[in-house]
């Protein structure tokens, strides 16, 4: 099983190479300094001569992720934050887990599209076009499916299958980012006011009071 996923683990970053839209290094590699204060977009370079092949190493993704959570999934991210050498390269991965109707909710990455295999189980997945069409384009996936989200455009993963999924998605970002729709628009600090919101979703202001304080 360890060998089957690292070989999709390589499959998938392998094609999220094609995604990638930042600039290529000038360098062989750029590891990141995390104890640098210089504020650059990215982060800044460690210097060649302390890097370690730890930098460019990252091991757990054999391992299932804790879905006992209100959405029943659990996102593995391997970026910059966990593998300093990615930094500059263009590219990154997570593993999710997901349990029995488990959902990845609504959400979109601001800096990478994003290329996701099924290892095991069906989900049901889908994004939206922008305005105006606002179509969704959705698909059922089985063990061995690809689908690929484009950048900027919100999406979605459900386990519509009666026993645990697991995905590996690749982004052509070190850092894609990540924002939650309903994280965003009702969990917001400090709060967008209530009257944005009632108009925004045509609902009273209890319905709106109700889910910020879920969010």
């Amino acid at each position: 099983m360890a060998n089957h996923i690292l070989t999709l683990c390589l499959l998938v970053i392998t094609c999220s190479a094609a995604l990638a839209f930042e600039p290529s290094p000038l360098q062989d590699f750029c590891v990141a300094d995390a104890t640098s204060s210089a504020k650059v977009n990215g982060l800044v370079c460690k210097d060649s001569k302390m890097v370690e092949a730890k930098d460019f190493f990252f091991s757990g993704l054999h391992l299932l992720g804790n879905t006992s959570n209100f959405l029943g999934s659990k996102i593995t991210p391997v970026n910059v934050a966990q593998v300093p050498g990615l930094n500059t390269l263009g590219v990154s991965i997570v593993r999710i887990d997901f349990a029995p109707m488990g959902l990845n909710p609504p959400h979109y990455h601001p800096r990478a599209s994003e290329i996701l295999t099924v290892l095991e189980g069906t989900l049901f997945v889908g994004f939206v076009t922008s305005n105006p069409e606002n179509r969704l384009i959705s698909k059922v996936l089985q063990k061995g499916d690809v689908f690929v989200f484009p950048m900027g455009l919100v999406h979605f993963q459900r386990n519509v299958g009666h026993r645990n999924a697991i995905v590996m998605a690749g982004f052509g970002s070190q850092n894609p980012g990540a924002v939650g729709i309903a994280n965003a628009v009702f969990g917001s600090n400090p709060a967008i006011p209530n009257e944005v919101l009632t108009t925004a979703f045509q609902v009273d202001k209890n319905l709106i009071d109700s889910l910020q304080t879920k969010f």
